[in-house]
């Protein structure tokens, strides 16, 4: 989604990106000022993370990770013989973060007396498979390739929400800093929207930038995770979009999860 953006074949005029690479939970706490690097001015965040933060930052309607079946999985090892969420009441679960959409909907779906500790997206399926964890919660291209790790899905709580809403799930979003002002925020969202757009209308010229920064090298999965989570809501998170997000930030303070929302999210 965003090649073209850093690579200055799409721009804002007047303004230049320079780019941090972290995973979604640190850009969360980092948001959150919950570490001790500068909060970043345009940064990717999971959706429930937005909740804590929307005093200062807006949401750009562009560059979304939003959609259909791109749901967190629970997954575990075959021979534990879980059926259900139920069955997970008490056990010890290994979650992506805290401030992720994936452990609200967790929450949402699952038994309230799990125990959970949070772990790198990536560490979860090697630690599952390995016994530390009863069972793990995986996003990302995990939902393509934990079988590789001898696990079996147990549930897949986007595919409950969808059920559950008939919306699609927003997992994370573009967040940028409302003090950069009305004008700019508009012409960072524009820009990050025709940069899906070129990416859709050349889809092989990221393909170095993407393996320099892939963690699953297989080409295969990278085509499956690109096209699963870059879609139509990645140029415009559209009406249904904006619905789903205000309905998981609700949702998240019903149940005590998220604090409530003070102003609009939106530009």
């Amino acid at each position: 989604m965003f090649h073209a953006l850093v690579h200055g074949l799409v721009s804002v005029p007047g303004t230049q990106f320079q780019v941090q690479m972290a995973d979604i939970e640190a850009l969360n706490h980092r948001a959150l000022g919950e570490t001790s690097a500068p909060r970043l001015p345009v940064t990717k965040m999971s959706a429930s993370a937005l909740s804590f933060v929307v005093e200062d930052y807006a949401v750009l309607r562009a560059g979304a990770a939003l959609g259909r079946g791109v749901g967190p999985l629970v997954v575990a090892r075959p021979e534990r013989g879980f059926q259900t969420l139920a069955d997970l009441a008490g056990k010890h679960i290994a979650v992506p973060g805290l401030r992720t959409t994936a452990y609200l909907l967790l929450s949402l779906f699952a038994p309230s007396d799990l125990r959970v500790t949070a772990l790198r997206f990536d560490r979860i399926m090697p630690a599952v498979a390995a016994g530390e964890f009863d069972a793990g919660l995986i996003i990302h291209e995990s939902r393509f390739t934990y079988q590789d790790h001898g696990l079996s899905c147990l549930a897949d709580v986007g595919n409950l929400w969808e059920k559950d809403t008939e919306l699609p799930l927003p997992l994370g979003l573009i967040a940028a800093h409302r003090e950069l002002g009305a004008s700019v925020l508009r012409e960072i969202e524009k820009a990050v929207s025709d940069s899906v757009r070129y990416a859709f209308a050349h889809p092989d010229a990221s393909r170095d930038y993407i393996r320099e920064h892939a963690q699953e090298l297989s080409d295969d999965v990278c085509k499956q995770h690109i096209g699963l989570y870059v879609n139509q809501h990645s140029v415009d998170i559209g009406e249904q979009g904006r619905q789903a997000v205000e309905i998981l930030l609700s949702r998240g303070a019903e149940v005590g999860l998220l604090p409530r929302l003070k102003r609009s999210p939106w530009l």
